[in-house]
């Protein structure tokens, strides 16, 4: 009796035995995958807030680079120096910047045979306007020509010398070729108002004194003249060079021109103060070459 409760006994703690095992595996699988899936959700975080971190970090780049200006393009640089500043392109809005002048002086001579009443001498020219444009300006000018007689006709009326003085107003617009280049080409022409008188001289006494003692010397005094008023017009052209400015700005310039100028004089026979019959012939033509500065 005593064996077979031994050997019952044995049976239960082998079964027990058994059981606690099975239990114990059992607990053991449940728990490594809740262990596991706890580390994956650690995972995914983590991942997840250094994705969000990285999309922060773009959007705050994106945020500074918007916020930054962009750079100028070379067109817009270029537009800018263009209509801003000086460069070959001058602009502005001010009265003071439309306002254009020249001087100048130089020389002239006749047309042919055509003006018997003048030979070579000088002019001085000076003027004053208005610039619509870079291209496009328009001067008021004033201009003094100074010439001989040729010897027939002061031969004719019994001097010794002779010259004529012509005054001048005139508009003339000049039209720049290439406005924006250092080295320009310039048209020009226009008409007004002239005043020529004609005048003829004799060597006369004169007293003079200095002083220690006076005396008696001859001049060439003014014995006859006769003069006209009309009208007349001039065109031509020349060639100018932009002085200074670092980028050719700048707004004075040198000129060279040449213009064919007709005066509408009338054709006159007189004896001007006694003196000889005297004939001229209608219009006075005239090459005025000047050189001078415009600005």
């Amino acid at each position: 009796m005593s064996s077979l409760r031994s050997m019952s006994l044995m049976r239960h703690v082998s079964i027990l035995s058994a059981a606690v095992a099975f239990a114990w595996g059992t607990a053991s699988a449940q728990i490594v995958p809740s262990h596991n899936t706890s580390d994956e959700s650690a995972t995914s975080s983590s991942e997840s807030s250094s994705s969000a971190g990285t999309l922060l970090s773009n959007d705050a780049s994106s945020t500074s680079a918007d916020a930054l200006p962009s750079e100028p393009s070379p067109a817009s640089s270029a537009a800018g120096q263009e209509n801003g500043g000086y460069g070959h392109g001058y602009h502005s809005h001010s009265l003071g910047s439309h306002l254009a002048f020249e001087a100048g002086g130089g020389f002239n001579g006749p047309v042919g045979s055509s003006s018997n009443d003048i030979t070579w001498g000088g002019n001085i020219t000076v003027g004053a306007g208005y610039r619509f444009s870079q291209r496009v300006s328009a001067l008021l000018e004033y201009q003094f020509i100074d010439s001989k007689l040729p010897g027939s006709l002061i031969a004719e009326a019994g001097a010794t010398g002779g010259y004529d003085h012509i005054w001048s107003f005139t508009v003339d617009p000049v039209v720049d070729l290439f406005p924006k280049s250092t080295n320009d080409v310039y048209v020009t022409g226009g008409g007004g108002f002239y005043r020529k008188v004609t005048s003829f001289t004799d060597p006369e006494p004169a007293q003079y004194c200095t002083y220690f003692y006076c005396g008696v010397a001859y001049q060439n005094t003014v014995v006859g003249h006769f003069s006209s008023n009309q009208g007349g017009f001039n065109v031509g052209g020349g060639f100018q060079h932009r002085l200074g400015g670092m980028y050719g700005e700048g707004k004075a310039k040198l000129f060279a021109e040449a213009r064919f100028l007709d005066v509408l004089s009338p054709s006159i026979t007189t004896s001007p103060n006694g003196l000889g019959t005297t004939s001229v012939g209608s219009d006075t033509k005239i090459i005025p070459v000047t050189f001078g500065v415009r600005w």
